[in-house]
């Protein structure tokens, strides 16, 4: 049987995943999976359009219209989102880069794949809870079993810390802080680490699940497990809020019609921050936030401080008698004499 010799395309693949992500970009673990699944979507998609098996594809298959093509058929076909072939295009356009660099003799095609534009997409209100509503959902777990206890806590530190859900999933023992000043150690996006600040409610309710797991509190395995004993998953958290929202949208009604998902318990921290009086420099802070910009958007969907400046705004025809003072000169000097 004939030596069957990588090609252009397979060493630059096998460079980029082994090498340049992990020890040049310093990529983490999720990254190189999203980017892992998105190139391994596209040689699938690639593989059936030529007519030929993965292992025979080459870089003359990454022409622009093929991608084209299969950024379509993620949205016609698969059902993804416009967010989902965003983000299957930063996989491409990382490997454009890539390969430009590293392969020269491929440098126009690299060109053209990173001339690909994202796609524009219609920016989605941020959805988040109301106090009764987030009150109903840590209610909703049933106090007298095991993993309801788990739950209320899953829930309350998700509300608490506001953070990610991988980074809640990540969240060890060891990273917990139970003696004042009550704090947790996070690991966000780009293994940028911060401390966030526990309530005295978290706590009690996280000594009680180290307890109940017998977890002592230098243990470095992920906290929340699930009735198997195995760390929990993204899908697994999903679950929960979604059977609790249920069981909670009996008594506040209004949950019934709200998408309940991990991120909406990051908002929700965000907006009761907001609302509590809390700067955004200190809730982008709280929240790992790159920018303050990403954390400007809950200034714009607070309903709370709308309805407040609401409230302060007067009609076009109602005059302030502070300011009608102003209409003589008189007035102005005084005023002026008086600071």
């Amino acid at each position: 049987m004939p030596e069957i010799r990588p090609n252009a395309l397979g060493s630059a693949l096998r460079s980029f995943f082994a090498d340049y992500l992990p020890a040049v970009r310093g990529a983490s673990r999720h990254t190189v999976l999203s980017y892992r699944d998105s190139i391994a979507l596209l040689l699938r998609f690639l593989a059936e359009r030529h007519q030929r098996t993965v292992a025979a594809l080459d870089f003359d298959s990454l022409a622009p219209e093929h991608l084209l093509a299969f950024l379509s058929h993620l949205e016609t076909e698969r059902g993804n989102s416009v967010a989902t072939r965003n983000a299957r295009l930063v996989a491409m356009h990382a490997f454009a880069r890539y390969a430009a660099a590293n392969h020269p003799e491929h440098l126009e095609l690299c060109q053209r794949i990173l001339a690909v534009p994202f796609k524009r997409t219609q920016q989605r209100v941020v959805e988040y809870l109301e106090a009764a509503e987030m009150q109903a959902l840590l209610d909703a777990p049933p106090d007298d079993e095991r993993s309801g206890r788990r739950d209320r806590t899953l829930l309350l530190t998700m509300f608490n810390t506001g953070a990610r859900v991988q980074e809640i999933l990540d969240l060890r023992p060891c990273d917990l802080q139970l003696e004042r000043p009550y704090q947790a150690r996070l690991f966000g996006k780009g293994r940028k680490e911060r401390l966030c600040p526990l309530w005295p409610e978290t706590i009690q309710a996280l000594r009680v699940l180290l307890q109940e797991e017998g977890f002592p509190a230098t243990a470095a395995t992920p906290l929340f497990r699930n009735c198997r004993g195995q760390p929990l998953t993204r899908f697994g958290v999903r679950h929960l809020l979604r059977k609790h929202a249920r069981t909670a949208s009996a008594s506040v009604k209004s949950l019934a019609s709200k998408r309940v998902h991990p991120h909406v318990l990051r908002h929700t921290s965000a907006t009761h921050l907001l609302q509590a009086g809390v700067d955004l420099v200190t809730i982008s802070h709280w929240l790992g936030h790159a920018s303050i910009e990403t954390t400007n958007r809950y200034a714009m969907v607070n309903l709370e401080t709308k309805r407040d400046a609401i409230a302060k705004t007067r009609t076009l025809g109602q005059v302030d008698p502070a300011l009608a003072a102003w209409r003589s000169d008189t007035s102005i000097l005084k005023w002026l004499e008086s600071l």
